[in-house]
């Protein structure tokens, strides 16, 4: 699916770690009392105090309202929605899709990483909710040195291209400042053809 704002209630907001862009995201649909928020993370962890005190940070921003739910199964949960839905985040999700799969088969990784990326574009262009899809991006640093943080780097990058490509609306949020991207070019997925001159 390439169609430019195919997902017609979707917005993707991208930025790197603590550009404030989960605040931003729940901003956008604070004035709802039905949102559903999914946690894509990984659960608090009391041998990972820093984890645990940054998913209590989240939820104690999160109105007592809002619905969270800590899965896996975005597409199934956006297919399901009668309310809006903010999706925080794809990275977060990305790896414990591969951690289900497990870190020493990438190529199954990528394969699983794809088809299920394939499947939120599907729902995220069928929903008729508002959906905010929260993301990271990661390909502003070196490249990786290991496989297993290429293969991070690599499918994330590819997901955010996927995903902002059908989104109605993409935000980029940058030391706590909102750009909105929603109607900047996007990259065509094949390289255009080329004419020679005569």
């Amino acid at each position: 699916m390439s169609h430019a704002h195919a997902a017609r209630t979707t917005t993707l907001v991208t930025g790197p770690v603590r550009s404030g862009k989960s605040r931003h995201a729940e901003d956008l649909v604070a004035d709802r009392a039905d949102v559903t928020y999914v946690a894509t993370g990984r659960r608090a962890d009391a041998s990972d105090p820093e984890w645990s005190r940054r998913v209590e940070d989240h939820r104690t921003r999160r109105p007592g309202t809002w619905r969270t739910l800590e899965t896996t199964n975005v597409a199934g949960v956006i297919d399901a929605a009668t309310g809006p839905v903010l999706v925080d985040c794809l990275g977060t999700w990305l790896t414990a899709l591969v951690d289900g799969v497990g870190w020493d088969d990438l190529v199954a990784a990528a394969d699983v990483v794809r088809r299920e990326g394939d499947r939120l574009v599907e729902s995220l262009c069928a929903a008729t909710v508002p959906v905010v899809v929260v993301t990271n991006e990661v390909g502003w640093s070196l490249v990786a040195t290991t496989a297993s943080g290429r293969l991070f780097q690599d499918e994330l990058g590819r997901l955010n291209a996927q995903v902002a490509a059908v989104a109605a609306r993409v935000h980029l949020v940058v030391a706590g400042r909102v750009v909105d991207l929603s109607d900047a070019p996007v990259v065509p997925h094949e390289p255009r053809p080329r004419t020679l001159d005569a």
